[in-house]
């Protein structure tokens, strides 16, 4: 039979522990399948799983370098011994770079990643030409097709590498599409959980569709209370689409044990979510992730928000205190990061009902943040808590779906605050896009999203800018 690719019984098994963050257990059927059928060269796509899961959850540099020459291992046992004549002789190689390629970025290793995706896309586009209709390809290319036409200017470099690579958001959606309705015709496809969970971040991310992304994300049949991995990515387009309440409640049941490799990540989502409820108990969760994690972001964010959570109790010494340990400890790469410590290093205090109006707005507390607000007086905010109160109010009332009140507010906050460092008027005019947008008014959502990329703070500029490409692109 030669050397083969071959979904077995023992390798669904072990893709499905591998994908529950069930390591020891995946390793353990993976050994079987090499005593059994040592020629079944789907080992390798198992164990990249692996390794991608581990790096992505720890980020920890030393596993990072550790695992690379794994990694060229496996792809020239791959090249070298696999059957050209199986679909999955390209496509395996292609999946393991695109995993790769995410792996890179987390370590921003963008000339790397790049460089993974460009391979990638001429082994799928190869692929696709020799097996038109082999679904797994279609759920690759797909993404990509989606995502190329929204990279930032800032990476236009990292374009030219991807020569030929051209697509949009529709065409990937389309090709996502198809993939989930041979998964549900044909009732065992394989990657049907993985190309669900794509679906939604492409409608989440790309689409701008967060109501889309959430109902796609409960009829994807996830198990949240017996899978980490599950639970992360149900929690986390929970709290981008403001429902806080289902986030809590999937977070506070995530399964727990020795059996699960730890995700201490989760536990920082979850004092968030609780922060976000202004609840006076979210500390000891950013404490357990502090406590857990061995990677390097997040931590200033971890102390930012133990500094707020003090705020919010009352606790100004508190606050202060943990404020200067973002300035000593984590590193400032994330864009949250370097927020944070731009605030520590600032020394001071923000103001309680804006930070308070802000925790709700991002929980989806929309009524609560706008009333509070407006039992202020605007008078009371000065300087940049002017720019800030008007952003904020913008934020609340867009929504409440007052799009014609928020988009008053964004034009008050783009007036205020075009040349301030702050993000403040970049999102403004971003947020102004996507009301036009959603109403069907083009024209004015292109000015909008146009308007949004002229503008450059020094907060998000990249992230924002990407947002507004990605409106344009929806447009066209």
């Amino acid at each position: 039979m030669g050397k083969h690719f071959h979904y077995s019984p023992d390798a669904r098994s072990a893709y499905e522990k591998a994908t529950q963050l069930r390591f020891g257990e995946a390793y353990v059927l993976l050994a079987q399948i090499r005593l059994r059928d040592p020629d079944n060269l789907i080992v390798h796509h198992i164990e990249n799983y692996i390794d991608f899961f581990k790096l992505y959850i720890s980020e920890e540099e030393a596993v990072y370098n550790q695992l690379k020459d794994k990694r060229d291992w496996r792809l020239d046992k791959i090249k070298n011994s696999g059957d050209p004549s199986s679909p999955y002789y390209l496509f395996i190689q292609a999946d393991i770079r695109l995993q790769w390629a995410l792996a890179r970025l987390r370590f921003e290793d963008y000339l790397g990643a790049f460089a993974e995706v460009s391979k990638a896309h001429r082994l799928l586009k190869d692929n696709q030409a020799r097996f038109p209709d082999f679904m797994p390809n279609k759920k690759d290319l797909g993404i990509l097709h989606a995502m190329v036409g929204t990279i930032p200017d800032g990476y236009k470099w990292g374009v030219k590498l991807l020569g030929g690579l051209e697509g949009t958001i529709e065409e990937g959606k389309r090709e996502i599409e198809q993939v989930l309705a041979y998964a549900k015709r044909k009732g065992d496809f394989i990657f049907e959980e993985e190309t669900s969970v794509l679906y939604a971040f492409l409608l989440l991310h790309l689409a701008n569709d967060g109501e889309g992304a959430w109902q796609a994300i409960r009829k994807a049949g996830l198990t949240p209370a017996s899978n980490p991995l599950h639970c992360f990515v149900m929690a986390n387009i929970a709290m981008r689409t403001g429902q806080n309440e289902a986030a809590i409640k999937l977070l506070q049941q995530q399964p727990q044990g020795r059996a699960y490799y730890p995700f201490p990540y989760l536990d920082y989502m979850l004092g968030l979510a609780k922060l976000r409820r202004l609840d006076k108990d979210a500390a000891p969760h950013f404490q357990q992730y502090l406590k857990t994690y061995n990677g390097r972001n997040f931590i200033k964010e971890a102390y930012q928000k133990l500094a707020w959570q003090a705020l919010i109790n009352g606790d100004i010494a508190g606050y202060h205190r943990h404020m200067k340990q973002c300035l000593t400890e984590g590193a400032d790469e994330a864009g949250g990061d370097k927020h944070a410590l731009n605030e520590a290093q600032a020394g001071l205090a923000p103001n309680l009902h804006l930070l308070k109006a802000r925790l709700l707005f991002d929980g989806g507390y929309y009524h609560e943040g706008y009333n509070l607000l407006m039992r202020q007086s605007a008078n009371n905010f000065r300087g940049e808590h002017e720019l800030e109160y008007h952003y904020r109010l913008g934020r609340l009332l867009h929504g409440m779906k007052r799009y014609n009140e928020a988009i008053r507010r964004y034009e008050k906050t783009i007036t205020l605050g075009t040349d301030s460092p702050r993000f403040f008027a970049c999102n403004a005019a971003l947020k102004i896009g996507n009301i036009h947008e959603a109403l069907g008014q083009h024209p004015q959502a292109r000015r909008a999203y146009e308007r949004c990329m002229a503008i450059k703070p020094d907060e998000y500029r990249v992230s924002l800018h990407q947002k507004a490409k990605s409106g344009l692109a929806r447009l066209r």
